[in-house]
């Protein structure tokens, strides 16, 4: 079946074409996502690998699998991306009325987004090669994804191609026409550049997806975050929580200035309503503002990680986020 397939393929059958490929699409958007860091990218991305995979069709000759072809394609795709220099600007902080406190620092990565977990089925439980290293849940969270925007674009294609993907070092040169020691050397320093830049490993992890334990901090959190309730909203969070913004490049660190920046937002007045959702394996919400007319206004979308019953980083996305989660841009009255 498969290769007839390939050789209607061949001859121009379009239908052939998306036969083959459409199974391994998922799993390819999310391979692109992990590079790139950014689903609108990632998209193109993806779109863009399709359309020379199809072009290029006819010089495929076999000595791989349909799937290993179409990661090399994606891959090169990818890092011609992240070699370019058009990646989105930051966006400058534009809540009225809401001073915010001095940043921990000003982050690197403002074009991240978020993930559907939606569109996570059949993407990341796929059959992972024997060089695989990294959870397929720990692959996809924010904390992964962010560390691999700061690494240098080759080693990002080494790192994920062989530990969170499982391919063979040869066939990773392959993929990058490259030299097993040139892979080798990449993904030594990739690994040792991914240790510095996430989560302490001694660090709890957090409930099971979907578990009761889950929920239970999630209620907490909404209940808490609706009702402004500044001080049980500081009791959920680490002494080290990390909160970001974006694309505004506003990082902070610490539950005291994390509390500060919340005591703004709340102290200005606003009030927001939750909508649940998931992004990247976590929790995660719309945030509407409620209005005078009781029209509720999406200002953004809020993930947050959490460490055993706690919170340990908060992320909130635009709204432009919104519609990738099936959110509306506004809630009726009640």
């Amino acid at each position: 079946m498969t290769a007839d397939l390939i050789s209607r393929a061949r001859a121009g059958d379009g239908d052939a074409f998306r036969e083959l490929t459409e199974p391994h699409r998922r799993e390819l958007q999310v391979h692109c996502y992990r590079m790139l860091g950014s689903f609108q990218d990632a998209e193109d991305a993806l779109q863009d690998a399709l359309l020379a995979a199809w072009q290029g069709f006819g010089g495929f000759q076999g000595r791989s699998s349909i799937r290993t072809w179409l990661y090399r394609i994606a891959t090169n795709r990818c890092l011609n991306v992240r070699r370019s220099a058009s990646r989105r600007p930051a966006k400058e902080w534009d809540v009225p009325g809401v001073e915010p406190p001095e940043p921990t620092r000003v982050g690197e990565v403002v074009w991240l987004q978020p993930f559907p977990d939606a569109l996570l089925d059949g993407a990341i439980h796929v059959p992972l090669g024997p060089e695989a290293r990294v959870e397929q849940s720990e692959s996809i969270s924010l904390a992964f994804v962010t560390a691999l925007q700061v690494l240098p674009p080759r080693q990002v294609a080494v790192l994920v191609l062989r530990d969170v993907l499982g391919f063979h070092a040869a066939e990773v040169a392959d993929m990058l026409d490259s030299t097993l020691e040139s892979v080798n050397s990449a993904l030594k320093r990739a690994r040792a550049g991914l240790r510095r830049r996430l989560p302490a490993p001694d660090r709890e992890p957090p409930p099971a997806s979907g578990s009761p334990a889950e929920d239970a901090v999630v209620a907490r959190f909404v209940s808490a975050y609706e009702s402004a309730d500044l001080d049980a909203l500081v009791a959920m969070l680490t002494d080290d929580v990390f909160m970001s913004m974006p694309p505004m490049p506003l990082e902070y660190e610490g539950r005291d200035v994390v509390a500060r920046f919340c005591t703004g937002i709340f102290g200005a007045g606003r009030r927001f309503d939750l909508v649940p959702t998931r992004a990247n394996g976590q929790p995660a919400f719309g945030a509407y503002l409620r209005t005078p007319t009781g029209i509720r206004h999406g200002t953004g979308l809020v993930v947050v990680t959490l460490s055993g019953d706690r919170i340990c980083a908060m992320t909130r996305f635009d709204n432009s986020a919104l519609s990738w989660f099936g959110l509306p841009r506004s809630l009726p009255s009640r």
